[in-house]
C-alpha cells in the first residue's frame, strides 16, 4: 500500500490538509468553430495549448447559458419538487424549479425569483445561495446556481404552461424524505440531489453556510473569457 501511495504521489504530487477551492483558468485558445448551432445550446470545438510544452489538444463541449434553480422549502421543512418529463432520459423525474439564464442581463437572483413564480406560481422574501455547480464539466461549461427560497407564498397570479409543463406534478415532501430518496437513488436529478443534500448538510450548521443571495458567481457566463 505505502509504495502504491508513493507511486500516485510521484505521478499526481498528492497534498493533504489545502482548502478546497476550484482554480479558474484562461488557456490560449488557439481556433474555435461551431460545430452544431442547435435552438437553445451549441456544440463548439475548441483547439487550445496545454501543458508547459504548449501541447495542441482539441476538445468540444456543449456552450451553455448556464441556469439557476431554487430549492424552496417551507416553515416545515418541506420542499417543494415537480415531477417533469425529460426527453433525453426519458423519464419523469423529480426536480426543484430551475430555468436557463436566457434573459440578457437578468441577474440570477432575478432568473430565479421568476422560475419560482412561472413553475411554481410562488414568491419568496427570503433568498439566499445554497450551493453553486458544474453540471457535467468534461463535455459542457453549463454552471448552475442553487438558491434557497424562504417566506413562501402565492404569487399574485397563476401562469399558464405549456408542453412538458403542462402536466407537471407539484408535491411537498419532507426535507429528510427528499435526502433519503437521494440515498436510496430513487431520484438522478443533480439540482435536487445537490440542493437537498447542502440544504440537510446546511442546516445541520444552523444555516450558517448560506451566502448573500447576490454573492459574486465566477462561474456565471458572464464571467468567462469568451463573454460577450
Amino acid at each position: 500500500m505505502t509504495d502504491e501511495v508513493g507511486r500516485t504521489a510521484d505521478r499526481t504530487a498528492v497534498r493533504t490538509g489545502a482548502e478546497l477551492v476550484d482554480e479558474y483558468v484562461d488557456l490560449p485558445v488557439l481556433e474555435r468553430e461551431t460545430v452544431f448551432e442547435g435552438r437553445i445550446w451549441d456544440v463548439r470545438r475548441d483547439t487550445l495549448e496545454y501543458g508547459p510544452e504548449g501541447a495542441r489538444i482539441v476538445r468540444e463541449y456543449v456552450a451553455h447559458p448556464g441556469a439557476v434553480a431554487i430549492l424552496a422549502i417551507d416553515d416545515d421543512d418541506r420542499v417543494l419538487v415537480i415531477k417533469q418529463y425529460r426527453q433525453p432520459v426519458r423519464a419523469r423525474d423529480w426536480e426543484i424549479p430551475a430555468g436557463l439564464l436566457d434573459v440578457a442581463h437578468e441577474p440570477p437572483l432575478e432568473a430565479a425569483r421568476r422560475e419560482l413564480a412561472e413553475e411554481a406560481d410562488l414568491v419568496a422574501s427570503d433568498w439566499a445561495v445554497l450551493a453553486d455547480y458544474f453540471t457535467t464539466p468534461g463535455g459542457s461549461d453549463e454552471a448552475i446556481r442553487i438558491f434557497l427560497a424562504r417566506g413562501l407564498a402565492a404569487a399574485p397570479e397563476a401562469h399558464a404552461r405549456e408542453d412538458e409543463e403542462a402536466d407537471m406534478e407539484l408535491r411537498w415532501v419532507a426535507l429528510d424524505d427528499c435526502v433519503d430518496a437521494v440515498l436510496a437513488r430513487h431520484v438522478g436529478n443533480p439540482s435536487l440531489t445537490v440542493g437537498v443534500l447542502a440544504a440537510s448538510a446546511a442546516r445541520a450548521r444552523g444555516w450558517a453556510t448560506l451566502a448573500s443571495a447576490d454573492a459574486s458567481w465566477p462561474a456565471h457566463p458572464s464571467q468567462r473569457p469568451d463573454a460577450g
